[in-house]
């Protein structure tokens, strides 16, 4: 069926989605901002005097360690997101199942950044009273 086709049906609906080079910019974006703040992540926990819930919940605390730690949680979920979306789009073959994948995974990230920012929120601001 398919050798009836010309050249230009056989290609049309394939090919560049005029969304590739744009994700994979944001990828390594994404990427490259986690380097410093997962740096910074390291380091705070290993400057602390002890890893307790106590300790944690005062360092949490501060305005600047909360705002770093949402942007930290919010990057590495995106990231993740932007990953696992390639993954399905490459290896995930039927349609219906890559378009659910996709649904499931959309959803998934963002309940899991929603559940890690308002979490950072929720100890820092009881730490803070």
């Amino acid at each position: 069926m398919n050798r009836l086709r010309s050249p230009l049906a056989r290609v049309r609906g394939h090919g560049s989605a005029k969304q590739g080079a744009g994700h994979w910019w944001v990828q390594r974006l994404t990427s490259v901002a986690l380097v410093p703040l997962g740096c910074w992540f390291l380091v705070s926990l290993l400057a602390l005097p002890s890893l307790d819930h106590a300790t944690v919940v005062v360092w949490l605390s501060g305005t600047a360690t909360s705002l770093l730690m949402i942007l930290f949680v919010l990057v590495a979920v995106w990231h993740s997101q932007l990953g696992i979306q390639v993954v399905i789009e490459d290896y995930v073959h039927d349609e219906g199942m890559k378009t659910v994948a996709l649904a499931l995974v959309s959803f998934a990230h963002f309940a899991l950044a929603a559940a890690g920012v308002l979490a950072i929120l929720r100890i820092g601001l009881r730490g803070a009273a």
